[in-house]
């Protein structure tokens, strides 16, 4: 069915430092001379084309501001950031050092960096993909200093009066009299030829008010201001509207100028919701398309930063993400997802972003998680049907990365780095010498990418699943109504529009063929659907068509319902369609 008028998002986030890096040295710890960054330019027309027909409609490209870091460029102006207060290497991607600058390691011409993305931004909209940053409203780096930032423009800070704790003027939170002390147990990288000072101490980026955070703390960052005297009973000084929201309107109004679509924002939760319900309003004055996702935890906080914060989409981990995460790894129960669904009623499913990996998650593929990316099929295919939402697929999820060393900061963990450089072996193979095609990937990496793609333009083609209605078949199912239905590791579910309608089911079991019964009530069937009598239909299998069994043909409708037996790990969709529809 074709695409006439949707906005069912599929969000391809790249880690810029890493995507386009060919150097395979991978030295632990290694420097950008010894294991080699990513750079805009490696994004070219080729690549961006491929994702296109991948099914990608959105790219996050994520480390795209000035960080702190170990890696100095001084003929540019640009110094390294001290040992004590760095993360890694190349450092990390949310401890911003210049708003209104971009990562001189991502620049083949480091002068010339900030066209480099202007370029790499226009490339991405000639291809017709729109084009996501990170916006990091919470904290900064420690030695956050904006030498980009136009002439006349304060820079945080600049005008602070460092002798109290708290002030609704001030950009930061202070601990007056005492010194910075860095936490016990940090080891920096690189020898030190100074100690780091900071008197007064600053405030920690994770609501830290104390000299010395932890080294579990988030003490390469500063906590900004918004207005909130955390201290005093969370007090809040909203009017006159405080310095911090009018910087960051700026802030977020330079980068709109420079054509980004899209602001996926850092630990929003973080930061008032007063200031989002202000500030998303007055950028959408700027351009209405731009949308801004939030990266938020607390569930009971959803519905407030939708309806007062403003924001079109939020991360759905607490729920969605961590229910398929246990059933993927073999301890959840298929229940929780009918749960997560009445929990984000009150129309805002349509709101959440759906995924299975992202630069903060463990991979898919990696002893930590699945251990085998095809365990996370029926997870990932729910992930994008269940709802009208975006999906978001991290660079390397379609090829099953799988992480084995420790590359530096961040340790052997399941996760790609984020501190350090370093090189994707599965994505190299991909990128193939700048050629972006599947030549050296082995079979079974085909085949993943293959299933990935067409998972895509399965939910963007068909009207069901990009605009349709849900309805959870668990209900009409369980408690011996259908025949060996085991709630736990099934789930059933219908998407449909009047024009189209499907139904989907899930076998989470890792070792079990579950064969059963999957009934839809006469008055769903009627009411909902708006069908005709069940004898008139059949359901025809229309995904995923390269790995469904054989034995799922074209199938009746009894009265018992539908039977099916599916795979270990396994998904169907049917299409209902008219028996005239099925022979033809």
């Amino acid at each position: 069915m074709a695409d006439t008028n949707q906005d069912k998002f599929i969000i391809y986030q790249i880690f810029t430092r890493l995507f386009g890096n060919l150097n395979t040295t991978n030295k632990y710890c290694g420097s950008i001379e010894e294991n080699g960054s990513g750079k805009f330019n490696d994004i070219t027309t080729v690549a961006l084309e491929a994702l296109k027909d991948f099914g990608a409609t959105h790219v996050w490209y994520t480390g795209v501001l000035r960080h702190a870091t170990l890696t100095a460029y001084p003929q540019y102006g640009l110094e390294s950031d001290h040992p004590l207060i760095v993360k890694g290497i190349a450092g990390s991607p949310y401890a911003i050092k210049d708003y209104y600058d971009v990562n001189p390691d991502l620049a083949e011409d480091v002068g010339a960096r900030m066209e480099e993305f202007e370029q790499l931004v226009s490339r991405s909209h000639a291809t017709g993909l729109k084009v996501i940053i990170d916006f990091v409203p919470n904290h900064v780096a420690r030695q956050y200093q904006s030498l980009a930032r136009a002439e006349g423009v304060r820079d945080f800070g600049e005008e602070d009066d460092t002798s109290v704790a708290f002030k609704p003027s001030n950009n930061f939170y202070y601990i007056p009299n005492q010194d910075f002390i860095v936490p016990a147990g940090h080891s920096p990288v690189r020898d030190l030829e100074m100690p780091y000072t900071e008197r007064p101490a600053k405030a920690t980026g994770n609501d830290v008010f104390q000299a010395q955070p932890s080294q579990y703390d988030w003490y390469e960052t500063i906590k900004l201001n918004y207005g909130v005297d955390y201290q005093n009973a969370r007090t809040t000084y909203f009017n006159p509207l405080p310095d911090t929201w009018q910087k960051m309107y700026d802030i977020l109004a330079f980068w709109v100028g420079k054509g980004v679509d899209g602001f996926r924002c850092d630990m929003a939760e973080m930061v008032p919701v007063e200031f989002w319900g202000w500030v998303i309003p007055e950028i959408k004055k700027l351009n209405s398309g731009v949308i801004f996702i939030a990266e938020i935890y607390n569930p009971q906080e959803y519905h407030n930063y939708i309806q007062k914060g403003k924001f079109d989409y939020l991360y759905d981990k607490v729920g969605l993400y961590n229910a398929l995460r246990r059933l993927v790894e073999g301890f959840g129960t298929a229940e929780d997802i009918t749960r997560i669904w009445q929990e984000e009623s009150g129309d805002i499913s349509r709101n959440m972003l759906r995924f299975l990996e992202n630069h903060d998650e463990q991979r898919i593929a990696s002893r930590y998680f699945a251990g085998d990316p095809w365990l996370a099929i029926p997870a990932m295919t729910l992930s994008a049907t269940l709802h009208t939402g975006p999906l978001m697929i991290y660079f390397g999820q379609e090829l099953g990365v799988n992480p084995t060393e420790s590359e530096g900061f961040q340790g052997e963990d399941g996760r790609t780095t984020i501190f350090d450089y370093w090189g994707v072996p599965e994505v190299q193979l991909w990128v193939n010498d700048g050629k972006f095609n599947t030549e050296k990937l082995a079979a079974g990496q085909k085949r993943l990418r293959d299933f990935y793609q067409s998972l895509n333009h399965f939910v963007r083609n068909n009207e069901a699943i990009y605009a349709g209605a849900f309805f959870d078949l668990q209900y009409v199912n369980v408690d011996g109504q259908s025949y060996n239905y085991d709630k736990t590791v099934v789930y059933s579910y219908l998407r449909y529009t009047e024009r189209q309608q499907l139904l989907l089911i899930c076998n989470f079991d890792r070792e079990r063929t579950i064969e059963t019964n999957i009934r839809v009530p006469a008055d769903v069937w009627t009411n909902a659907l708006k069908l005709g009598k069940t004898t008139d239909y059949r359901l025809k299998p229309v995904f995923p068509l390269t790995t469904l069994p054989l034995h799922l043909k074209t199938t009746e409708i009894t009265s018992t319902g539908v039977h099916v037996e599916l795979p270990p790990v396994s998904v169907v969709v049917f299409e209902i369609v008219s028996n005239a529809q099925a022979n033809a």
